[in-house]
C-alpha cells in the first residue's frame, strides 16, 4: 500500500509553482482554487517574495492548492491511502474525499485567517529540535513554557512559544541538539491558538463532509479515521493541539505500508520517513519531473 502524504507550513519557496503552471490544465486548476480561496494563488506561487508567502493566510492555501494540483498528476492512485502534516491535513480530507476541492479551499483560507489573527496577538514562533535525547529535549521546553507542538518522529520535535523563550532555547539548547528557527509567523498547535477556533468551528457547520473514500490518517495521534464528521471535527480542534506525526509514521509502519509519495512542495515528509520507516521507498514530488519517479512506485504496487 503506498500513502500520499501533504506537507504542512514552512515547505513554501519562492516560485515553487512555476514549474507546474507551464501546463494549461494545472493553470484552469488552481484558477479554480483560487476562485474557492479567495486568493490570486498563481501570483504567490510564481512572482511573490518569500516574505509574502510566509504569512500564514497565503502560505496556508497555497499549500494546499500545491498538494492537490500534483497529486492530479499521479496515475493508479485509486488505492492509495493519504495523510497529511498540519495544513496539509486540510489536502488529505480533500484527496480522501471528506470535503470537496471548493469547499477544503475555503476552510484552509479561513484556517490562516483565523491563525493570522490568533498569532498577531503575542509574538510567538516555532523551532525544530533536532537530536539530543528526547525526554531531555521536552524537559528543557518546560523549562521554558515551551510547547513540543510537533512531534515529527526521526529524531525531531518542534517547539513553539513565545519569542524571549524560542532564542533562549537556541542559544542554550539540550545536549546533542541543534535548534533550527523555523519560517513560521506563530505558535501553531499550542494554547496560543484557541482563538483560531470558534471560527473555524462555525464554518465547519455550514460543512458536509463524507466518509473518506480512501484509507485516512490524522496527526492528533496516528489513528485511522472513518467518519468524515469526526475528521472534520479533528481539522478544527488541530490548529490548538499538537500534531503527533511520528505516530503517524507508526500507523503507516504497522499498516504494511509499501511506499510514501510527497506531494508538493516536497521534502519535509520524506527526509523523516527516510530516518524513521528505513527501507520503505519514497518520492518526493518537488516538480513535474519527479512524476515519473511517483507513477514508477504507484504502478509497481497496483
Amino acid at each position: 500500500m503506498i500513502v500520499v502524504v501533504a506537507p504542512g507550513q514552512g515547505a513554501q519557496s519562492p516560485g515553487f509553482l512555476a514549474p507546474w503552471l507551464e501546463d494549461a490544465d494545472a493553470r484552469e486548476h488552481l484558477h479554480r482554487l483560487s476562485e474557492a480561496a479567495g486568493l490570486d494563488l498563481a501570483h504567490f506561487g510564481t512572482d511573490a517574495d518569500a516574505d509574502t508567502i510566509r504569512a500564514t493566510e497565503i502560505a496556508q492555501p497555497l499549500l494546499v492548492a500545491a498538494a492537490l494540483i500534483s497529486f492530479a498528476g499521479l496515475r493508479n492512485a485509486d488505492a492509495a491511502a493519504v495523510a497529511g502534516h498540519s495544513v496539509g491535513e486540510v489536502a488529505a480530507a480533500v484527496l480522501a474525499g471528506v470535503l470537496s476541492e471548493a469547499d477544503g479551499m475555503r476552510f484552509v483560507a479561513a484556517r490562516g485567517r483565523a491563525m493570522a489573527d490568533a498569532a498577531g496577538r503575542v509574538a510567538t514562533g516555532m523551532a525544530a529540535v533536532v537530536g539530543g535525547d528526547e525526554q531531555a529535549v521536552v524537559d528543557r521546553l518546560a523549562e521554558l513554557d515551551l510547547t513540543p507542538a510537533n512531534r515529527n518522529g526521526g529524531g525531531q520535535i518542534v517547539a513553539a512559544g513565545e519569542l524571549p523563550a524560542l532564542a533562549a532555547l537556541q542559544a542554550d539548547p539540550p545536549a546533542r541538539a541543534r535548534v533550527i528557527p523555523l519560517t513560521v509567523a506563530g505558535a501553531f498547535h499550542t494554547r496560543f491558538m484557541a482563538p483560531a477556533v470558534a471560527p473555524l468551528t462555525e464554518l465547519a457547520a455550514s460543512l458536509s463532509p463524507a466518509d473518506p473514500r480512501r484509507r485516512l490518517w490524522t496527526n492528533h495521534d496516528g489513528s485511522e479515521v472513518d467518519s468524515g464528521a469526526a475528521f472534520l471535527d479533528l481539522l478544527v480542534g488541530q490548529v490548538a493541539s499538537p500534531v503527533r506525526w511520528d505516530s503517524t509514521m507508526e500507523s503507516f509502519a504497522a499498516a504494511g505500508v509499501t511506499g510514501i509519495i510527497e506531494l508538493t512542495p516536497a521534502g519535509t515528509l520524506t527526509g523523516l520517513a527516510k530516518r524513521a520507516l528505513k527501507g520503505v521507498p519514497t518520492v518526493a514530488v518537488k516538480t513535474p519531473v519527479d512524476l515519473a519517479a511517483a507513477n514508477d512506485l504507484l504502478d509497481r504496487t497496483a
